[in-house]
């Protein structure tokens, strides 16, 4: 697993936790850094997990407009914080080729969730890749 696999997974894994336990996200993976309870956090991981949160009401939007048959709330935690970090790289990630993006988020899915997740969060950031050059004109 490459350096931003790992970190991809670790701002899934804080996103994750941020929203189980209803914290700020940010405030966690700062309490994280310099910490020596916990491995060395890599600054691509604090850049997604600032980037989903200044970006998080219009990532949610988006998610839930392309989530077929799904709301927001419904979905498991884990499937919401890996379609973050993938939206969010998808749109706002310059240096991050859209298949890259999805392909991460496939990945997270397949080792993080249940059997579905990795169909799912592929058919959603399908959606969105479709139509990816007409939003990121508008952000």
């Amino acid at each position: 697993m490459g350096a931003r696999s790992k970190a991809r997974k670790r701002a899934v894994d804080v996103l994750y936790e941020a929203d189980v336990r209803g914290v700020d996200p940010v405030t966690l993976i700062a309490e994280r850094v310099g910490s020596t309870d916990v491995p060395p956090v890599n600054d691509y991981t604090v850049g997604l997990v600032e980037g989903v949160t200044a970006h998080r009401a219009r990532i949610d939007d988006l998610i839930s407009e392309h989530a077929e048959g799904w709301t927001l709330q419904r979905m498991p935690a884990v499937d919401r914080a890996v379609l973050r970090v993938g939206l969010y790289e998808l749109l706002w990630a310059a240096d991050v080729p859209d298949a890259v993006a999805i392909d991460e988020a496939v990945e997270l899915a397949k080792g993080l969730s249940t059997d579905d997740s990795p169909r799912f969060v592929n058919g959603v950031l399908g959606r969105i890749a479709v139509i990816a050059d007409q939003l990121r004109a508008v952000l």
